[in-house]
């Protein structure tokens, strides 16, 4: 089984691309006939669909593996408890889960990005949910430390209250990209000319 393209993925640190390049692998050698059913990469697979936040299709996949496969290999079974805590929607808990295993070297670099990817997205949505927020929340959403919470949110350009334990979220400003429609344009010189003249 040629899993030439998935090596290049991850030796390239596309790991938005793991989990359609495993979808397309596996229909491949399902059509042929292959049997892949021990040799699949299922934790990698599994972590290609939490990466991109695909978490309807982790599940899918989670119940396709069999039930053995899952019991020989626990960190199919650690990937899986991510998604589990994505799909409650338990913040903090995706950290924990994170943590609590020991990775092997090739999802451990997937699972440290990942982690990287869901601290920010998490962060955006403190920015957008909150004007102020407790420190000791801020550092669940994270999976920081208090300290390393408030530092972090400091470095992002929030106000912290000491005594209250207290963020104040500083809003990022967006700019709203305008399209101009040609035909207003048209319009508008159509009538600055008619005034002139």
């Amino acid at each position: 089984m040629d899993f030439s393209p998935l090596t290049d993925a991850l030796a390239s640190k596309s790991y938005h691309r793991i989990a359609d390049i495993c979808d397309k692998l596996m229909l491949q050698v399902a059509y042929e006939g292959i049997s892949f059913r021990d040799e699949w990469p299922y934790a990698i697979h599994l972590l290609g669909h939490i990466y991109v936040d695909d978490i309807n299709s982790a599940r899918f996949m989670w119940k396709m593996i069999p039930f053995d496969v899952k019991e020989s290999k626990p960190e199919i079974s650690a990937v899986w408890k991510i998604g589990q805590r994505l799909w409650t929607k338990d913040y903090g808990g995706v950290h924990e889960a994170i943590r609590e295993f020991n990775w092997s070297p090739e999802c451990h670099t997937v699972v440290a990005a990942f982690s990287e990817l869901y601290t920010k997205r998490m962060f955006e949505l403190l920015v957008s949910a909150y004007s102020t927020i407790s420190i000791q929340d801020t550092s669940l959403f994270l999976g920081m430390s208090e300290d390393d919470a408030a530092n972090y949110a400091v470095q992002q350009g929030w106000t912290m209250d000491a005594a209250s334990r207290m963020l104040t979220v500083k809003k990022q400003v967006v700019a709203k990209e305008q399209k101009l429609d040609p035909s207003k344009l048209q319009r508008l010189t159509e009538y600055v000319f008619h005034l002139e003249h």
